[in-house]
């Protein structure tokens, strides 16, 4: 007989079997690259982050193995203590550049950045106003930050407004929202969410983890993408493990902003430093993003080409212009048979499925980069053509 904590855990582990909800890792043998070998069988991959191809790139490697020999594997501390190393330092300067904001400020994760910004911004009388769809690190931010929470629906600057002139302004009040939602694909209206946070004396914060490196003449993401500057987007926050390739995050914004943050943020504070090679092979890749801006061309050809076979097989997408792009089937057991029948065919598109997204919306989320072909997208098309009829015949419950 089991215990009740250990019954009750059985319970749930049940239910999200009988859901079609269960999740297990794969295993990758080698590099990123749409070639890859998962669990022993060779596939095609449309499930990848590398937005510009570079997390394998020789360049960037080259650049952590010298950083390696230099500071060996580990930081041995906290940022505040000694883990602090010249990498480190130089990578922040040049993201401050890249951004055109005053300082940036690196973190291990995006997780950890986001949590550390909204715990060292507000207090519980404040007040954070935010997309329902936003990140589930943001979603948690919010949370953990003890403050007052307000959900604005999806994509409504309307509502956002709304919820702003209702929160009152005598305590500090912060708009957050994503800049490309991970989904979906779809970008958040940040004019018109800047406009409101002006007018009414708040700040805005933007999760740009998709769009940093892909949207924007140079790569500088939703912001430059809609031409904003650093006063109407106060506090940003961009991921190093999605178009550059690398791992951890950072915050750029004011130096009254870092500043705030490195002497509050307990998620900055209380943790040891990322690897002085990964600062060192970051600094690499961001300077191989910003002067080859030919993998955003191709990249962007590539969604183009995609978007339009979809379309032409009647398949319902939302014309996301990033390279996050699903296809909503709607039932998880459709989703997960027609992720299933693909894998079988060596062809690895994740299966996303409620509580990630919202009921009723299972789908295929395809996710492109420079270094896939125009041959490999046709495959791709071609496959889904093929099977998702046989799927749908041999699971109707499930559509």
């Amino acid at each position: 007989m089991r215990a009740p904590f250990e019954q009750r855990l059985h319970e749930r582990l049940n239910a999200a079997h009988a859901a079609g909800r269960w999740r297990a890792p794969r295993t990758l043998e080698g590099a990123q690259s749409p070639d890859q070998v998962i669990d022993g069988r060779r596939v095609l991959a449309f499930c990848s982050n590398d937005y510009l191809g570079l997390a394998a790139d020789p360049r960037v490697a080259a650049a952590a193995r010298a950083a390696l020999d230099h500071y060996g594997v580990g930081a041995g501390a906290a940022h505040l203590v000694n883990g602090h190393t010249r990498a480190h330092a130089e990578l922040e300067a040049d993201l401050a550049e890249f951004t055109g904001r005053e300082r940036a400020l690196l973190f291990s994760t995006g997780y950890m950045a986001n949590l550390g910004v909204l715990q060292a911004l507000l207090g519980r009388h404040d007040t954070v106003v935010e997309d329902r769809l936003n990140h589930a690190s943001l979603l948690d931010a919010s949370r953990l930050a003890g403050c007052r929470t307000r959900r604005y629906r999806h994509g409504d600057p309307e509502h956002a407004t709304a919820l702003l002139e209702a929160s009152g302004p005598q305590h500090s009040r912060l708009i957050v929202t994503d800049g490309v939602f991970s989904m979906d694909g779809d970008l958040a209206p940040l004019p018109a969410l800047a406009v409101a946070a002006q007018r009414h004396g708040a700040w805005l914060m933007v999760d740009d983890a998709h769009g940093l490196g892909v949207l924007g003449e140079r790569g500088g993401g939703s912001c430059e993408h809609f031409r904003l500057s650093a006063a109407e987007v106060p506090v940003l926050m961009g991921t190093l493990g999605k178009a550059f390739g690398t791992a951890g995050a950072f915050v750029a914004g004011s130096r009254m902003l870092i500043e705030t943050l490195t002497q509050f943020s307990r998620t900055y504070i209380y943790t040891t430093a990322m690897p002085a090679a990964i600062a060192a092979a970051t600094r690499e890749s961001l300077a191989i993003a910003g002067r080859e801006s030919w993998r955003r061309d191709r990249l962007q050809s590539l969604i183009d080409h995609l978007r339009r076979g979809l379309t032409q097989l009647g398949l319902a997408h939302p014309g996301s212009v990033t390279p996050i792009q699903p296809v909503i089937l709607g039932a998880s057991g459709l989703a997960t048979a027609m992720a299933e029948a693909l894998l079988e065919r060596g062809l690895l598109v994740p299966a996303i499925r409620p509580p990630t997204v919202p009921e009723g919306t299972a789908r295929l989320r395809i996710t492109l980069s420079a270094a896939h072909t125009e041959a490999q997208v046709d495959r791709l098309l071609e496959t889904i053509d093929r099977l998702l009829p046989q799927v749908r015949r041999a699971c109707p419950q499930a559509v």
